[in-house]
């Protein structure tokens, strides 16, 4: 549970008034001190990550938030950052102090979730010092529109129940994507391309290229890793032919030349295109790369911070093969972390990284947000295959989006 990706854990978001019991309520979920609990107003300002496990929905990362009434020009900041993990989380619990009641602060939070199709779960807490009857929860159901739990998150009374219905209200199909495995039969072979660069971590693979032999192992089919050198070798020393080719994207041409025309060639950028975001809007932005003019700008974008190589994949690798393609200076902004720029209409094009690092809900919000800004997005594999022209033969595994190039 605690190697288990931050990016493939179900996001839970505490949101609530201030001095409504949202950290309380944490510490009671978790069984454990985690956040700061505290009668002064305000006590929580940045939003807070805690990664855990509730059974049987496995790992989780538990968010908890600024109070949505602060006040102030920094409380303002304080929610409009609280309200940013909107974009990330997969289910919000919305905790309302018992003596309190139903304030447009709960509505308007409630009806920005139902704008993202966002499923809320409301925490009725503090009944150990307000009681709360099954009228007054059919009523707060009624006027709110979700499940409602009563809770005391000082006794514990109801943490239980509210477990019960985090995992009756979680998403079906928030983990239900597979990587690679929906594309194979048991007993296929797949050979993954993994360069050994300056860029390799020492000792280890990188999270895309782990993620994906555990895929692969898990739907009953065969990995073979090889490096790029050792790729044509690899394939004439099977018995059969593989069933596909994932590639590094920096090692797409080589992979191309020696992987035969009939066996599926792919990368781990793209299968992570389709796995965390929206592969038919990236392949669709790949199409503006035709229409850039030197002078345009640019945004490059990355999910995570990394320590930069020499010749680093985001800074200098696709600014070179972009410019060459353009055939002129193009003006390239960089981004990375988590916050996302506002600025998004200034740009003709958005490159982003393959989000191996954030959930798959982040990443189409960040889809989401560049597309309402008139801008196309294009990922780092599906760009890099474009720019090098194969990119019709590295969507052989989605004939569908293929024929989006004709």
């Amino acid at each position: 549970m605690h190697n288990t990706p931050r990016g493939n854990r179900l996001h839970i978001a505490i949101f609530g008034r201030r001095n409504a019991g949202k950290s309380s309520l944490i510490n009671s979920l978790t069984n454990q001190d985690i956040a700061v609990v505290s009668n002064i107003a305000g006590t929580t300002t940045d939003p807070v990550y805690k990664s855990m496990e509730i059974l049987p929905i496995g790992p989780v990362v538990i968010i908890d938030t600024a109070g949505i009434d602060d006040v102030g020009l920094l409380g303002e900041l304080r929610v409009e950052k609280s309200k940013e993990v909107l974009k990330k989380a997969d289910l919000v619990l919305l905790v309302i102090d018992a003596a309190e009641g139903i304030t447009i602060y709960e509505q308007d939070l409630i009806k920005e979730c139902q704008q993202r199709d966002l499923p809320v779960v409301t925490v009725i807490n503090k009944i150990d010092q307000n009681s709360v009857t099954d009228n007054d929860l059919a009523d707060y159901k009624n006027t709110l529109g979700t499940p409602v739990v009563a809770v005391s998150a000082l006794t514990g009374q109801g943490v239980a129940d509210l477990k019960i219905s985090i995992i009756q209200n979680a998403p079906k199909s928030w983990d239900d994507q597979t990587i690679i495995g929906d594309l194979l039969q048991p007993g296929d072979t797949v050979v993954l391309v993994v360069p050994i660069d300056l860029a390799a971590p020492k000792g280890r693979l990188i999270l895309p290229q782990v993620q994906t032999i555990r895929d692969i192992l898990d739907h009953d089919a065969i990995a073979v890793v090889a490096k790029e050198r050792e790729l044509k070798q690899t394939i004439d020393n099977l018995v059969c032919k593989p069933k596909m080719v994932v590639t590094d994207s920096q090692a797409f041409l080589k992979a191309d030349a020696d992987t035969p025309p009939d066996v599926l060639l792919t990368s781990f950028s793209i299968l992570f295109a389709r796995y965390k975001g929206d592969l038919e809007t990236l392949v669709d932005g790949a199409k503006a790369i035709e229409s850039l003019k030197p002078g345009d700008k640019v945004l490059i974008a990355e999910a995570c911070t990394h320590h930069r190589v020499e010749d680093d994949i985001g800074t200098v690798k696709i600014p070179r093969w972009m410019r060459q393609f353009v055939g002129g200076e193009l003006q390239f902004d960089w981004v990375s972390g988590t916050k996302f720029p506002h600025n998004l209409a200034e740009y003709k094009l958005v490159v982003h990284c393959g989000g191996c690092m954030i959930n798959r809900r982040e990443m189409l919000a960040r889809i989401m947000q560049v597309r309402q800004a008139g801008v196309p997005i294009v990922n780092y594999g599906v760009a890099i295959a474009h720019l090098h022209g194969i990119l019709r033969r590295a969507l052989s595994p989605f004939p569908h989006l293929a024929a989006m190039l004709d």
